[in-house]
């Protein structure tokens, strides 16, 4: 298996160099040369990951290394299911993806992905920096997997004061040496667009042996469209999937399945107020507006990486159209989507935004009903779903647990909902990070300084 950018200037490159490399040097994202076709039925989750991830791994892992390293990722995990679905009312359900150590859908790939790296990079020699921009729940998944790996320094950068305590003090109160806490002094799309700065400076790049592990990690990709897989194959006719999204790698995780041959219905889009996805596929222009603070702070994005992925596809493969629409964006900030690419978005994603207003009383209501207490993202799927008219059934992706946003919980329904108990001393633990200015600069020179070994 060989992958290429999406740009098409960078040479193609084996999994273990993309799993490295995270994003390609000509500024684009890597893609299967071809997708691989896959049948996934009465496999366990584990069964299906070694499956499908075997399918893309190719020669760069033997069967008996990934075996090992994704029965170690989900050893941990608290339910054997690790992806359950639990049905809700009729036809409609829930795709619980909280059940790993940070209680978010992240460390399904993530635990994955940093056994992966690790080995990866053992088998070349030599040290790592990651740089992870997160809005709220890739840093901690992250610092979960990476923590305390040798010859790997992880920086990790969330927007200052625009993620909830939970996910802030499940970053910064790690332990770990090898953790670099970074509170960005603006917003996800600031520190997002400093790690592609970082990216695109090659000779710092290279000296740092620069790499990322986020939505823009194919391998993140690869991993995420199992439990697509493993839902579908439980459910008597293809599902509809609504999922919560911000930077667009959840979602682009199931057209990674239906290109695998997977039957689904429709993608749906749910956003909260930061709604470029919904605009952009209801106007056909990509544009993003002023990023907004709201109860779903994970979606709180303008610019979602990941769309590149599927514009490339929605436009037959052409990178150079793909480099030159990408290359305008940057510079003017607006996007107008070509009629056939336009198409064939809509064949396969809608879209929805939900406001506060009704995450909360989406929130309130599931509660009422069902007795489950959701989180913010997942009311916001929860709401788009009821905007749908199917006739099968809806899988509504469950991104989050409840206690990672208790203030939206209890305003919701009046309960403060509990950590679990590998986490009860979450608010005893000292936090470290370091508050820096939206520069990149300064956040360039912060990295060599850490990074500066005897």
């Amino acid at each position: 298996m060989r992958y290429i950018s999406t740009r098409g200037i960078s040479p193609a490159k084996g999994f273990a160099e993309i799993l490295l490399s995270g994003l390609a040097s000509d500024g684009g994202l890597f893609m299967p040369e071809a997708w691989p076709r896959m049948s996934i039925g009465g496999e366990t989750y584990v069964e299906a990951a070694r499956k499908i991830l075997g399918a893309f791994a190719g020669d760069s892992f033997s069967s008996g290394e990934l075996r090992e390293d994704i029965e170690s990722a989900y050893a941990g995990f608290d339910t054997p299911e690790i992806a359950p679905l639990v049905e809700i009312a009729k036809d409609r359900y829930l795709l619980e993806l909280f059940h790993g150590p940070t209680l978010a859908f992240k460390d399904i790939a993530m635990q994955v992905l940093g056994r992966l790296f690790a080995r990866a990079l053992a088998k070349r020699g030599g040290r790592a920096t990651v740089v992870v921009a997160t809005s709220g729940d890739t840093g901690s998944a992250a610092i979960a997997a990476l923590g305390g790996l040798p010859n790997i320094d992880l920086f990790v950068i969330h927007p200052h004061n625009r993620v909830s305590d939970v996910q802030r003090r499940q970053m910064t109160a790690s332990p770990h040496g090898n953790v670099h806490n970074i509170a960005l002094e603006g917003t996800f799309d600031d520190g997002q667009a400093i790690v592609k700065a970082l990216f695109a400076d090659s000779g710092f790049a290279a000296r740092q042996n620069l790499t990322a592990v986020n939505s823009i990690n194919f391998a993140r990709i690869a991993a995420q469209s199992v439990y697509y897989f493993t839902a579908a194959a439980k459910l008597k006719a293809p599902p509809v999937f609504v999922v919560p999204t911000g930077n667009f790698g959840d979602v682009f995780a199931g057209e990674a399945a239906l290109r695998m041959g997977l039957a689904i219905e429709k993608l749906v889009i749910a956003t909260n107020a930061n709604d470029i996805l919904a605009r952009a596929l209801a106007t056909g222009t990509y544009a993003p507006g002023a990023a907004h603070a709201t109860l779903s702070p994970s979606m709180d994005i303008q610019v979602a990486s990941n769309f590149e992925r599927a514009l490339f596809e929605a436009s037959n493969r052409d990178a150079a159209w793909v480099r030159e629409a990408m290359q305008s964006f940057a510079r003017e900030k607006t996007l107008v989507i070509p009629p056939e690419a336009l198409g064939n978005l809509r064949v396969r994603y809608a879209a929805s935004a939900v406001d506060d207003s009704k995450t909360l009383e989406t929130i309130a209501r599931i509660h009422k009903q069902s007795g489950r207490l959701i989180d913010p993202h997942t009311a916001v799927a929860a709401a788009a779903a009821e905007k749908i008219e199917a006739n099968g059934p809806v899988v509504i992706l469950a991104t989050a647990h409840s206690a990672k946003f208790p203030d939206a919980v209890k305003r919701a329904t009046g309960i403060t909902p509990p950590l679990p108990p590998h986490m009860a001393d979450l608010y005893e633990k000292k936090e470290r990070m370091s508050v820096l200015p939206n520069d990149l600069a300064a956040i360039r020179g912060f990295i060599e300084d850490r990074t500066a070994h005897p």
